[in-house]
């Protein structure tokens, strides 16, 4: 019953931005924490960022700076918001979304493409 998508992404040049939401709905699921990863081609998953409960946020030294991930409680959902967009961040991101109880659902993953 709980419905969670995952929106966002797509292809810029250099220099852009975009933003990938993730947002629950259609049950008893509240977002208090997530955890965003990115995965290129021939690559780990890695983690980029994590926001706890309380709205804290700790990020990877490759987007410190350039990425920031919120929380709009009212609509249940997500962001991360990714400036000064770079070839290197070309990959598939994924949020892991966390209730209160450390629950956790995986979005279904947002291509990013950024051209030289």
């Amino acid at each position: 019953q709980i419905q969670l998508v995952q929106s966002g992404g797509g292809s810029v040049q250099t220099g852009g931005s975009l933003r990938i939401s993730c947002a629950a709905s259609g049950g008893n699921f509240a977002i208090v924490g997530v955890d965003w990863y990115r995965q290129s081609q021939g690559e780990q998953r890695d983690l980029l960022a994590r926001m706890s409960a309380n709205g804290s946020v700790t990020y990877a030294d490759s987007v410190k700076g350039r990425f920031t991930s919120s929380r709009d409680s009212a609509k249940n959902t997500v962001y991360l918001q990714m400036n000064s967009l770079e070839p290197e961040d070309t990959a598939v991101y994924y949020c892991h979304v966390k209730n209160y109880f450390g629950l956790g659902y995986w979005g279904q993953g947002s291509q990013v493409t950024v051209s030289a």
